[in-house]
């Protein structure tokens, strides 16, 4: 058996414009984290040749061809394993659309553990191109690469894409003592909505090819990302909750279902309440949203969003791993 276990992510500023339709033609940036929750993929021998895939639902199929499941389907073949097999997932949160890159990160581990399961060593670099390769060319999802290459390497990251295609990735150096202080700042809530996050960006991915003022926007978007990388590499946390916020404020306007009246209404309560800033985690319309807070407003914040779910975070400095063989 071979488990892999693969970190969600939170991403701070700078999203979409890791989507090839803005970097094309104009570098993208963001600055990312991977945290401590996990996908975990499990991957065994099936005896009798079939392949078994269990996640939402199971599947039992005799060809890989055959498997429903695209992601599963597309890793088996690029990967080389023909059949029988048994892959088993789970994830600390909710899987579907709640804006930590889970489809990302479950492509990244299924890669990861099949490449195991055949003896073979494969490098974060080369599971993040095979992981977009899956998504973004063979499965035409409308998504950025941001998530696949936090899932594969961990840690706190500036990521750079360029109009080549190719990514950037350099880590953030603040120290240690800032990034205690962050986590102690973090507040994270489930909202109980989900959404398509990929009909969310194909939209958006369309008014970056056809409104200039969306172009612009990601383009402050990027800006952002290098005043907060700037920032937590001298150490200096003064305007990281206001970027947030400016950012936010900014995503809002690239596509008119990015958020609602319900989440715009939950902000506003929580900024009322001490917040310093914040923002919905992916695409938006729904799935969990992080607060950047004073720890002392915490409580308050807490007792006026008590209808939203509460999770605890910290950075996770390691991407997809082996954590077990045998």
């Amino acid at each position: 058996m071979i488990i892999s276990r693969t970190p969600l992510r939170i991403s701070f500023v700078g999203g979409g414009s890791d989507i090839a339709s803005y970097y094309r033609s104009s570098p993208g940036a963001v600055v990312s984290t991977a945290i401590n929750k996990y996908i975990y993929i499990m991957v065994e021998k099936q005896f009798d040749g079939r392949i078994i895939v269990q996640y939402s639902k199971m599947e039992i199929v005799k060809r890989a061809s055959d498997i429903q499941n695209n992601l599963v389907r597309e890793a088996m073949k690029m990967t080389g394993i023909k059949g029988g097999i048994h892959v088993t997932s789970i994830s600390d949160v909710p899987a579907e659309g709640t804006g930590m890159g889970s489809s990302s990160a479950y492509v990244v581990g299924l890669l990861n553990a099949f490449y195991a399961y055949q003896g073979k060593a494969v490098s974060a670099r080369e599971l993040a191109r095979q992981a977009c390769a899956i998504e973004i060319e063979l499965l035409k999802k409308p998504i950025g690469k941001q998530d696949q290459y936090i899932a594969a390497f961990g840690g706190f990251q500036y990521m750079q894409f360029h109009p080549d295609h190719t990514v950037s990735i350099d880590p953030i150096r603040c120290n240690a003592k800032t990034k205690k202080r962050l986590e102690s700042h973090f507040m994270l809530f489930y909202t109980g909505l989900t959404r398509s996050a990929d009909a969310i960006l194909a939209r958006q991915g369309k008014n970056v090819e056809t409104q200039a003022e969306t172009q612009n926007t990601l383009g402050s978007m990027v800006g952002f990302a290098r005043s907060m990388r700037e920032d937590l590499n001298n150490n200096d946390l003064a305007t990281f909750g206001e970027l947030l916020d400016v950012n936010w404020q900014l995503k809002k306007t690239l596509e008119n279902t990015i958020t609602t009246p319900q989440i715009d209404g939950w902000y506003a309560l929580a900024k009322k309440q001490g917040a310093a800033g914040g923002k919905v985690l992916g695409a938006g319309g729904g799935g969990f949203l992080l607060l950047y807070v004073e720890p002392q407003y915490h409580l308050r914040i807490q007792k006026a969003l008590h209808n939203l779910i509460p999770l605890d975070f910290g950075f996770e400095p390691k991407g997809t791993r082996i954590v077990y063989e045998g």
